[in-house]
Order: C-alpha cells, then structure tokens, then sequence
C-alpha cells in the first residue's frame, strides 16, 4: 500500500509541475516583433450561414472554375485541427489567439479588403479576442476593389477612427507610436501617387495626422527599394513564403537588401514561412511548391532572417489555407479519394512550438 501512496504522490508532483510549467508559458509575454499574417475571412454555415473561403475555386487556366463544397473538402493541401472553422466564432479566435501565444508571437498583421468588407466587418471581434489574449494587431491592406493611394489614406482614417484608441492596437514603440500597415502589392500603384499621401509635402499627405502610420511597402523585383523609398514609404516587407519566388523572397538576397534598405532609410522586415503548397487551387503552380522538409525549410528561413537583426520579423502565415503556408495546427484527414497533407511525423502544433523557438533565439540575439 505504501508503495502505491508513495508512486501516487510522484505521479501528482510531476502533474503540479507540467500544469506550472504551462501556466508559467501562458504568462510569458509573446514578443511584438514577430508579426504573423492573419486571414480572418473564413465562414460556415453554423456560424455565418454560408461558406467563404473553404469553398475556393479551383482556379484553371482555359476552363471552367470549380469551386469546393466546404466542410470535409475545402480548398487547400492540408486540413485544420480545427476544422473548417468561421472568423467570427468567438470560441474559433479564441483559440487562435492562445495558440499565438504558445508560439510566442505577440502581434498579427491582419488582412483587410476595405470598407464594409466581409474583413472589416470580423475587425471588431478580432480585436476583442486578441486584447483578451494580449496580442495586438497590425494591418494588411490587400487591393481592395478600387485601391489608390488616396483611398489607401481613407482606409486608414476609417480604421483609425475606429481602433486608434483600442488597446489591442499595435503601435511601433521605434515611430512615435504610430501604428503600423503593410501594403500588398504596392506597386499596382505609381510611386508618385504613392508620394501624394506618405511623402510630408505630399497633396494629401498621411504625415502628421491623425491616420498617420509606419506604411510598409511590398519588395518584389531588385530595384524596388529606390522606387519604395521614393514614394515615401516607411520600410520593405518580402511576404512570400516560397524561396526563390521573387528577387525579394529569395533568402540569398536578404543581406544585401537590409544594407540597401538601411542606406535609403527603410525599415526592412523579412517575411519568413514554413512552406508553400497551393496547389489544389492552382493545379498548374507546381513550380512554386515548396515542402515543409519536416520543418527544416523554416528552419533556414527564420535563421536566415535573424542573422541580418531586422527590426521585425513577419511570419507568411498563421492561417493562409489555401497557399499552404501556415503554422496552425493541422491534422492528417482524407475525404473521398484526397489525402490531405499533414506534418508527420511532427505533431499538429509543431509549427507553434518551432516558431517559440525561433522566436527566442531572435530575442536572444537582440
């Protein structure tokens, strides 16, 4: 009997400790200089009445698109933990926010398609979830239907207007606290435009208002930080996940771009990912896939990052499905005769525990 006790009162021990040592990670602060791109534009039916999103088309070239059903089958290689989830399901952000938190990132950048967008109208609980959890946000400006520079600084004023006091706003404690926004696909737009509203002497300039922010513009092709820098952005981001891509995607150019950036006075994020796989959606890219490699291809991505100390780090994504770049948990799952993609022989939340990792190595190396 004693034995039994004695063995009891270990197994309880080792409990306490494990339930310590996790409320110990859930108290930690995740870092804010790690940003990780946030889509909050999935629906289901249970939630919102509808599928978006997990019903994307299959985009052909020369036929008729597809689109998927939703639930079991949806548009993207792997399939979540969480399943076919919505954007607004509090319970849905919710774990999402916590799962930030296990991978110690303290900041997403969220994609927004403009004004009364499905995008703007999920912001609110968004942003509820994530002051809830301590994580704070940044935004995404994607090319809303009919994006100009002008109507870029619109946009900022409505978001402005509406969050600038919230405190889950991010703020760059570097920029006299000015929030912060990147731009994709910045140069479908004039880098004079672009001068009209982020230089200070600009006709509707941004600077010194009350919409004023760190405005990151996107680095594609070489030569793109002279025309960046002349339209008066703030700094570069890469975004995309897939080595190679483009000139500011490649890993290889990273070092090189920081000096340029640095010498034209840009802040220069690189943008880091565990992978890239679209291809249920786009049948014929191929060429762009990138695998996981069990986790050694974001191994090399974050290191790579870390060694040039970027101010920031962005993360291409947290939850961008469809292009298979994402660190949140998936889980192996078939439907029909697709087998989707998973991360064996890693567990679902490998992804979140490699991001702390690196995470703390970045830290470490400031």
């Amino acid at each position: 009997m004693q034995r039994y006790l004695t063995a009891f009162i270990a197994l309880l021990v080792i409990t306490v400790d494990a339930r310590s040592a996790e409320a110990a990670d859930d108290e930690t602060e995740p870092t804010r200089r790690v940003h990780a791109f946030y889509y909050p534009w999935y629906a289901n039916p249970q939630t919102d009445g509808h599928w978006d999103h997990w019903n994307h088309p299959v985009l052909v070239r020369g036929g008729a698109p597809r689109s998927f059903p939703g639930g079991d089958d949806i548009g993207a290689n792997f399939f979540p933990q969480l399943g076919a989830y919505s954007s607004r399901s509090r319970e849905d952000l919710a774990a999402h926010m916590q799962q930030l938190r296990r991978a110690g990132v303290g900041a997403i950048s969220v994609s927004w398609w403009g004004i009364d967008s499905p995008t703007d109208a999920v912001l609110p609980r968004v942003f509820e979830q994530a002051a809830r959890y301590g994580i704070q946000i940044s935004f995404h400006i994607e090319p809303f239907g009919g994006r100009s520079a002008e109507t870029t600084a619109a946009a900022l004023t409505h978001l402005m207007a509406r969050y600038g006091e919230h405190p889950a706003l991010y703020r760059c404690p570097w920029a006299e606290d000015r929030p912060l926004c990147f731009v994709y696909d910045s140069y479908l737009i004039a880098p004079d435009a672009w001068a009209e509203v982020l230089q200070p002497d600009g006709r509707a300039t941004i600077r010194g208002r009350p919409h004023d922010a760190v405005v990151i513009g996107l680095w594609v092709k070489k030569g793109d930080d002279e025309q960046l820098a002349a339209a008066g952005f703030d700094g570069v981001y890469t975004y995309f996940a897939t080595d190679g891509f483009t000139y500011g995607s490649t890993i290889a150019n990273w070092s090189a771009m920081a000096q340029r950036a640095r010498e034209r006075e840009l802040i220069f994020i690189p943008s880091v990912g565990p992978g890239y796989d679209d291809t249920r959606i786009r049948p014929w890219n191929g060429a762009n896939q990138r695998s996981r490699e069990r986790g050694a291809y974001y191994d090399r991505e974050f290191a790579a990052a870390i060694d040039i100390v970027p101010p920031l780090i962005t993360i291409t994504s947290f939850n961008e499905w469809h292009e298979g770049t994402q660190i949140e948990p998936a889980v192996p799952k078939r439907t029909g005769d697709y087998q989707y993609e998973d991360y064996q022989p890693r567990a679902p939340e490998y992804y979140l525990d490699r991001t702390r990792h690196w995470v703390e190595q970045y830290e470490a190396a400031q």
